[in-house]
C-alpha cells in the first residue's frame, strides 16, 4: 500500500515531529509512506527534510507561494499521478484544502488528520470550507477525543468518519540518566549544582499560556531560592516575557534558551515541566516529559487530561490560574519523593498508552478500512 502524506510546514512543532515518527513507523510495517511537503519560497525547511530522509522517509518539497495559491492544486495532482498512491493523507489546513481537491480530482480516497482546534477554525468561513471538505473526505483521524468532538460538532465531520488515534513515542528508547543530564545542563548554564529546574518548552505564543507560568514562578521565587525557570522556545511573546523578567529582578533565575534541538536531554534535566496552555490539540511535549520521567504541571484543557492523569503523573489546573500554578509548583518543589513518583508513573503511562507502535498499528487499521471499502 502506498500512502502519500501532505502537509505545509513553516516550523517544526508537534505535528511535524509526530509525522517523522508515524511515517518511519509505517514504512517499518511495509506501508510505502511518502511525504509531499508544502514549503514557502524563502523557508526551505532543509533541517526537517533532512530529518525525514534520516528516518528513511522519501520527501518531495513543493513551493506554495501564499495561502490562496490555487496553482498548487494542479501541481499536486501531477505529483500524485507520478506517485500513484492508494490513499492521500492530509495534515493541517493548507494540505486539507489543496491536497483533498487534488486527490479527489484523481479519484483517490482522502484521510485527514486533525491536529488542533485553533481559534481561527471557529470562524464562519473556515467552518464552511471544512464542512465542504469533510464531504469529500473518506475518513478522519483526530489526535485526541477533544479534537474528535471538535471535528464533529464544529467542522461537521460525520461520527462514522472519525477515528481517534493518540500521538505516540518510541518506547523502546529508555529514559536518559536524569542526574547526568541535569549535571550537563547546569554546567552549560553555569548554575549551582543543587538547583531546581522548572521548564516551559513551547512556542512563545498566547496559546501556550507562558505568561501565566512566568507570573506563577515570579510569585514563588522568593520562597524557593534554588529554583530556576528555563523558557525554551521562540515566538512573538519573547520580548514581553523578557521585559517582565527584568522588571521582576529575576534575570539571573529565569533563562530564555531559545529553540533547542536536544529535547530528550532537556526533559531529563528538568525537575518539573510546566505546560500552562490555554488550549492544546494534544501536547507532544507532555509525552517527551513522560519519556524522561519528568513530572508535569499543566492546564486542564482540551486533550491534556487525556494525557496527564491528575495527581498521578502530574498536577492539572484550570487555565490562567496563577494561584493554582503557585500551589502546584510549591507542592512539587517541596516534595522530591512525590515528584519522582509522578515521573515514574508518567513513564509507565507512556509505555502503556502512548507507544509509537500502537499509533502506527491503529493508523494502518484505518488505512485498511478505507481501501477495503473501495
Amino acid at each position: 500500500m502506498r500512502v502519500v502524506h501532505i502537509i505545509k510546514v513553516v516550523r517544526v512543532a508537534g505535528a511535524e515531529h509526530h509525522l517523522i515518527t508515524l511515517l518511519s513507523g509505517l514504512r517499518n510495517q511495509h506501508i510505502d509512506a511518502r511525504m509531499l511537503l508544502l514549503i514557502e519560497p524563502h523557508n526551505p525547511m532543509e533541517n526537517y527534510i533532512e530529518a525525514l530522509n534520516t528516518h528513511g522517509v522519501p520527501v518531495q518539497p513543493m513551493i506554495i507561494q501564499h495561502h490562496a495559491d490555487v496553482t498548487i492544486i494542479p501541481r499536486l495532482r501531477k505529483a500524485l499521478e507520478a506517485l500513484a498512491p492508494d490513499i492521500v493523507h492530509t495534515h493541517l489546513i493548507h494540505a486539507d484544502l489543496y491536497g483533498t481537491l487534488a486527490a479527489k480530482w484523481m479519484g483517490v480516497p482522502v484521510i485527514s488528520s486533525r491536529h488542533n482546534d485553533d481559534a481561527f477554525r471557529y470562524r464562519a468561513p473556515v467552518r464552511l470550507v471544512n464542512r465542504t471538505l469533510w464531504k469529500m473526505t473518506t475518513a478522519g483521524i483526530a489526535i485526541s477525543d477533544a479534537i474528535k468532538t471538535f471535528s464533529i460538532k464544529v467542522e461537521g465531520a460525520s461520527p462514522k468518519q472519525m477515528h481517534r488515534i493518540h500521538y505516540g513515542l518510541d518506547t523502546s528508547v529508555p529514559p536518559l540518566n536524569r542526574t547526568d543530564a541535569k549535571k550537563k545542563l547546569v554546567t552549560e548554564l553555569k548554575l549551582p549544582a543543587d538547583v531546581q529546574l522548572v521548564g516551559m518548552v513551547c512556542r512563545l505564543i498566547e496559546q501556550k499560556g507562558v505568561r501565566y507560568g512566568l507570573e506563577a514562578f515570579i510569585q514563588i521565587a522568593e520562597r524557593f531560592p534554588m529554583a530556576h525557570l528555563l523558557v525554551v522556545g521562540e515566538g512573538l511573546l519573547r520580548p514581553e516575557l523578557e521585559a517582565r523578567t527584568q522588571a521582576a529582578g529575576l534575570s539571573s533565575r529565569i533563562h530564555f534558551l531559545g529553540w533547542r534541538s536536544d529535547a530528550a536531554a532537556l526533559m531529563a534535566a528538568l525537575d518539573i515541566l510546566l505546560a500552562p496552555s490555554l488550549w492544546e490539540g494534544f501536547g507532544l511535549v507532555l509525552l517527551e516529559a513522560m519519556a524522561q520521567q519528568t513530572p508535569i504541571i499543566a492546564s486542564r484543557v482540551s486533550a491534556i487530561p487525556e494525557v496527564v492523569i491528575d495527581h498521578e503523573t502530574g498536577l492539572l489546573l484550570e487555565p490562567r490560574d496563577i494561584n493554582g500554578l503557585n500551589n502546584a509548583l510549591s507542592e512539587l518543589l517541596n516534595d522530591a519523593a512525590l515528584s519522582h513518583h509522578m515521573g515514574l508513573m508518567g513513564r509507565d503511562r507512556l509505555e502503556t498508552a502512548f507507544s509509537a507502535a500502537r499509533m502506527v498499528n491503529e493508523t494502518i487499521e484505518v488505512y485498511h478500512t478505507v481501501t477495503d471499502g473501495i
